[in-house]
């Protein structure tokens, strides 16, 4: 898989979409050529961590900035009814199929709602805060969460067939 290099001179709205795009990838690069047995394969006990987990909780993570927050979308949880967005980790009935048409879903979805906002100064109220927040810390939150749980992809594709690097 290749992944787009993020620009060493482009502006700040441009930089961070690679970023955030960068990331993105690494994760779908993390999960290439596993198996729904091997993208459901926990870390280690007691943890039940895995990457299929991860790619659930990351549409969660997508659905619930870019659709509910910025775009002001009434959603409900994917795999939650009760707007727990640990239930996303529970991978255990998923498959690949599954856990990725969501995801790739949502993604698309963050793309255009941060395509459509006239700019990163956009501002949007973040309920669980209790204040605002503009589209720039959003995807700055995004970049975060998603090269925090990168760095546990990495040692779940490690542990499943050896395979490093970022």
């Amino acid at each position: 898989m290749e992944r787009i290099s993020p620009p060493l001179t482009g502006d700040e709205r441009e930089t961070l979409r690679a970023y955030l795009d960068y990331h993105r990838a690494t994760l779908a690069w993390k999960c290439e050529g596993l198996t729904d047995e091997q993208l459901r394969r926990a870390s280690m006990p007691p943890s039940t961590l895995s990457l299929l987990g991860l790619v659930r909780h990351m549409a969660e993570v997508e659905r619930h900035w870019f659709r509910r927050v910025v775009g002001g979308e009434e959603l409900p949880h994917l795999w939650s009814d009760s707007h727990d967005f640990q239930a996303a980790y529970d991978a255990s009935g998923s498959s690949r199929a599954e856990a990725f048409t969501a995801w790739q879903e949502e993604v698309a979805h963050g793309r255009r709602i941060e395509a459509a906002a006239e700019s990163l100064e956009v501002t949007a109220y973040v309920p669980r805060w209790e204040e605002t927040a503009s589209l720039r810390l959003v995807m700055l939150h995004l970049i975060h969460e998603y090269a925090r749980h990168n760095g546990h992809a990495d040692f779940l594709r490690e542990a499943i067939d050896g395979v490093t690097g970022a």
